[in-house]
């Protein structure tokens, strides 16, 4: 594993961006977008990803100079055609606006067609809860998972993130793939030559495999078959079908509402891309600020204090892995393992950028 400082990843990442044909402000979410990821400890939505994002721009999918277009409007929603533009740009114009509405409306809600990957969820929703509002954040991806009792890949990961602010620094956020696995984390197994546990995927057959490279050539384009299975793992004995209804219901709430496109279809055709969805809800329209704040402070410390089970030591709050991951990474430095690290020299030696040592 190598360690890099936060600023130096950034750096580099910024100017690989740029080098694939990002305007400048483009490549600076981008890359913020990414290291965040890795500072967090979520190599799957890490720098990592620079390859995924540079196929899209050689096949025509992402157009790094788009401009996100508002389609429709009201004092508390938006409607957003991405024009096939840079994922974090259009998902970083849809929450700024929304910023603007919630707190003029109470509530905001935008629906975005056409964008392209954005990075962790949770980046977006936490922008909102950071201001004190409840941030939702959602999205589908290219195909990756099959229906319950199905065999053919319909939906995407389509991550659900919902953030909740407590007292001060404190805070709820829950940011999960609705699969039982998201396809970077496969991603990540099949660089680092490890077995999938199982029930994480299934074969062209339709039968478990713990082999991540059968999973990554899969999801190439071609055969519709196989892939990765959703919360609850396979048919109904273990809530396989609640985890497909979940993965359903971001579809809905991103492509439905945008009118855009399934995971079906994202990326397999020159304009079918990925769909969005984001919230913001302000507390006061429950109450008292301060006082919704404690009482969720109040709810999240108990879960930490109940009992633990034997041989742990402690519960965490959703998200509190990545902060701390995040506050360890700015003072240590970033891992990247030693694939990743050969993936950003590489690009920096054909674009004229300086290597990490």
């Amino acid at each position: 594993m190598y360690k890099v400082s936060y600023d130096r990843l950034i750096e580099i990442t910024s100017q690989i961006l740029e080098g694939f044909g990002y305007p400048p402000d483009r490549a600076a979410i981008t890359a913020e977008t990414l290291v965040e990821a890795d500072a967090r400890g979520v190599p799957s939505h890490g720098v990592a990803r620079l390859e995924f994002y540079k196929s899209n721009i050689d096949s025509g999918f992402a157009v790094p100079d788009a401009d996100p277009e508002v389609l429709f409007e009201t004092p508390l929603s938006l409607t957003v055609d991405g024009h096939k533009g840079v994922g974090p740009y259009v998902s970083l114009f849809c929450v700024k606006r929304c910023m603007e509405k919630v707190k003029q409306s109470g509530a905001a809600f935008a629906a975005v067609r056409k964008s392209n990957h954005f990075g962790m969820a949770g980046l977006w929703a936490e922008r909102f809860a950071k201001e004190g509002f409840i941030g939702i954040a959602l999205t589908n991806t290219i195909r990756a998972g099959i229906p319950t009792f199905g065999r053919e890949r319909m939906l995407g990961t389509n991550p659900i993130c919902v953030a909740i602010p407590g007292d001060g620094d404190d805070m709820f956020m829950v940011d999960i793939a609705t699969s039982t696995v998201s396809r970077g984390k496969v991603e990540v197994y099949d660089r680092r030559g490890k077995k999938m546990p199982e029930g994480w995927g299934v074969g062209s057959d339709g039968h478990i495999t713990t082999d991540p490279s059968e999973i990554v050539k899969l999801m190439r384009p071609g055969n519709p078959f196989g892939g990765l299975l959703y919360l609850g793992g396979e048919g109904e004995i273990l809530g396989g079908h609640k985890g497909y209804g979940l993965a359903l219901l971001v579809e809905l709430l991103c492509v439905g509402l945008s009118l855009g496109d399934l995971s079906r279809d994202a990326l397999t055709v020159k304009d079918a891309t990925v769909c969005h969805f984001f919230g913001a809800i302000d507390l006061k329209l429950f109450g008292d600020v301060a006082a919704i704040k404690n009482k969720v402070s109040e709810i999240l410390e108990a879960m930490r204090k109940s009992a633990k089970a034997e041989g742990q030591e402690r519960i965490y709050i959703p998200g509190e892995k990545e902060t701390e991951n995040r506050a360890k990474s700015l003072r240590e430095g970033i891992q990247l393992d030693d694939a990743t690290l050969n993936l950003l020299n590489k690009y920096a030696a054909e674009l004229g950028v300086e290597p990490l040592a």
